[in-house]
């Protein structure tokens, strides 16, 4: 067992609790502990990691990303990140093109991101499935938490400008949505027809529907059991977003929401839930005219629930922190800014049971900070209970 004592713990659970002078055991990789000083057990302890002065959090997580899809320093032959060959591609799956060995998985641990969900572009109507996984390993399969954990969705320019230069469909938002409406409808009735098979009396009588892997890629969005990650900034693509989910019954995230703050009040109705960035940029396409890091605080006091993200590599994973510090001093709360970087994107990824909050039985993943939580102040990082190897982004 490792016991973490004398430090400030920033629990980030349901109660935002914070231990001024605290103590986290873990054991097998997981807190088995956490409380407030002194410790007192009978267990044997095999190292002991004072941490006077020092504050711990969970590990960030960054809810959208395209890390290790995109290789660093490198063009096409690294980049896998949108199949242009055909706008509607849900079978896709990201842990086919994820590469661990990437230098940029160590500068985003070393600044506190430990968890990702990584996906496919916003080439396509439809690009694949994301997975969520950590950011320590050399094999994907042994740092995946959940796979799949979305189904990537895209309206609005991308698609547009990808396809239009071929003369192919979409070339208008028109388009885009009647792509995703068709294969939704065509794996809503595969669906019903599989479901019919598998419930037949006689399966010797009962016809088994031609095996389709568009279609089955959608099971588990249709079935509830993952949402889908839609790329919209203008309002209007927001809306169109939400028009798709509620006609077939999806659960559903807004990837970017760059309008968002100008409709504010109708996804707070709306009980939306969207991931905010990259903050740090500039305005690079028509669609981001109204771009402000205002729009995380904006939506929060709305009633969204907001995850702060950086779509690496657009904004690099390892300025994680620094875009939850720049919504804060655009007038997010503060704890809010810290929930939208821990515990709100691991609940909105569905993996809050194993991430997300200092709380007995979940990953020890954690980030030490010297004297208070910055993205330059970063001491120490641990994930599944082990320390790792970290290159501040200055020197101590």
């Amino acid at each position: 067992m490792i016991l973490i004592k004398n430090a400030k713990i920033y629990t980030m659970n349901s109660s935002d609790e914070i231990i001024s002078y605290g103590y986290i055991a873990v054991k097998n990789g997981k807190i088995s502990d956490v409380g407030k000083m002194p410790f007192d057990s009978a267990e044997k302890i095999d190292e002991v990691v004072d941490a006077e002065g020092l504050v711990v959090m969970p590990g960030l997580i960054d809810a959208h990303s395209h890390l290790g899809i995109i290789g660093d320093s490198l063009g096409f032959e690294s980049d896998d990140l949108n199949e242009i060959t055909d706008p509607v591609l849900p079978q896709l799956n990201a842990i086919d093109a994820v590469n661990p060995m990437d230098r940029y998985f160590k500068e985003a641990y070393s600044a506190g991101v430990t968890t990702v969900a990584a996906g496919p572009g916003s080439a396509n109507a439809i690009g694949g499935t994301a997975i969520a996984m950590k950011t320590f390993g050399r094999r994907i399969d042994d740092m995946v938490i959940k796979s799949p954990v979305a189904i990537k969705m895209a309206l609005g320019e991308n698609p547009k400008c990808c396809y239009h230069p071929k003369g192919d469909a979409p070339e208008t938002r028109m388009s885009t949505a009647s792509l995703i409406r068709e294969q939704l409808t065509k794996a809503s009735r595969y669906l019903e027809a599989m479901d019919e098979y598998n419930n037949a009396p006689d399966k010797d009588e009962a016809e088994k529907p031609e095996y389709d892997a568009k279609c089955e890629a959608l099971v588990p969005l249709l079935r509830g059991q993952i949402p889908a990650h839609i790329h919209a900034h203008r309002a209007d693509d927001i809306f169109t977003a939400i028009r798709l989910a509620k006609t077939f019954g999806f659960k559903y995230k807004i990837v970017h929401c760059t309008e968002g703050h100008l409709i504010s009040d109708i996804l707070g109705e709306e009980k939306c839930e969207a991931f905010i960035g990259p903050v740090i940029g500039d305005r690079s396409k028509p669609e981001l005219k109204n771009f402000s890091p205002k729009t995380a605080a904006i939506l929060s006091k709305s009633g969204v629930k907001v995850a702060i993200v950086t779509d690496h590599p657009e904004l690099v994973s390892q300025y994680l922190l620094l875009s939850a510090e720049i919504c804060h001093h655009c007038g997010m709360d503060y704890m809010e800014s810290l929930r939208a970087v821990t515990i709100n994107p691991a609940q909105m990824l569905g993996i809050d049971s194993i991430v997300g909050s200092v709380e007995k039985g979940k990953d020890a993943d954690l980030v030490f900070f010297r004297g208070d939580i910055s993205y330059h102040t970063v001491d120490k990082v641990m994930i599944n209970g082990n320390f790792c190897d970290i290159c501040p982004p200055y020197e101590k």
